[in-house]
């Protein structure tokens, strides 16, 4: 019975050979290699280009709002600054409002005093009217050191921004739209009109 045995196990013993030999002909199946196919090169390399141009596009949005935070900052500091400066120049302005009134006065003041009647002859006049001449003088002084400058515009082209017009008049040998006559003087204040001159205005015939 031995000799018929033998030829059993030669037909039966290539199956696992064969078997392993196509397994490795083939590579390893999908439970050798985890159940999960391989990526491609080409989309891993799409995927990694998407998320590059996404991080740079963040980047230039931030700094774009980076930029614009310090520009807003910039132009806030400049405005403070100017308000700042402004205040310094113009905190004064309701109190210059009230010296020029006072100007105002001593200029009528010594308007209305007769010339002929300051001489030496009525020396009590005389010196009133010096002392109101220097005062006003010191006045005019004080004015302009600190900024507040007087507007007599007469024979000047009228000014809209400096000059108030009060009526419009035909004058012989006036140029239209000049100030024929200047009813109140006006002021500036570091360039800026503290109070309008009061004027008349030449106008065509």
């Amino acid at each position: 019975p031995v000799p018929w045995c033998t030829p059993v196990f030669f037909r039966t013993a290539p199956r696992p050979l064969c078997t392993a030999a196509q397994q490795k002909s083939n590579g390893p199946s999908a439970e050798e290699d985890g159940g999960a196919p391989k990526a491609e090169p080409g989309v891993a390399d799409r995927a990694r280009a998407e998320e590059k141009a996404q991080l740079e596009e963040q980047l230039k949005d931030m700094t774009d709002k980076y930029k614009r935070a310090l520009a807003d900052t910039e132009n806030l500091r400049l405005r403070t600054q100017k308000m700042v400066e402004d205040a310094k120049l113009y905190g004064i302005q309701g109190f210059c409002k009230d010296l020029v009134e006072v100007a105002d006065i001593l200029e009528k003041a010594t308007e209305s005093v007769p010339k002929q009647e300051v001489t030496e002859n009525n020396p009590h006049l005389k010196n009133l009217y010096d002392g109101l001449v220097m005062t006003e003088v010191q006045i005019q002084k004080v004015f302009t050191k600190h900024g507040l400058v007087k507007l007599n515009p007469e024979g000047q082209k009228f000014d809209p921004y400096e000059h108030e017009a009060l009526f419009h008049t035909p004058v012989e040998g006036k140029e239209p739209g000049t100030v024929a006559m200047v009813t109140k003087v006006g002021y500036k204040l570091h360039g800026r009109t503290l109070r309008p001159a009061l004027v008349g205005v030449v106008k065509a015939p």
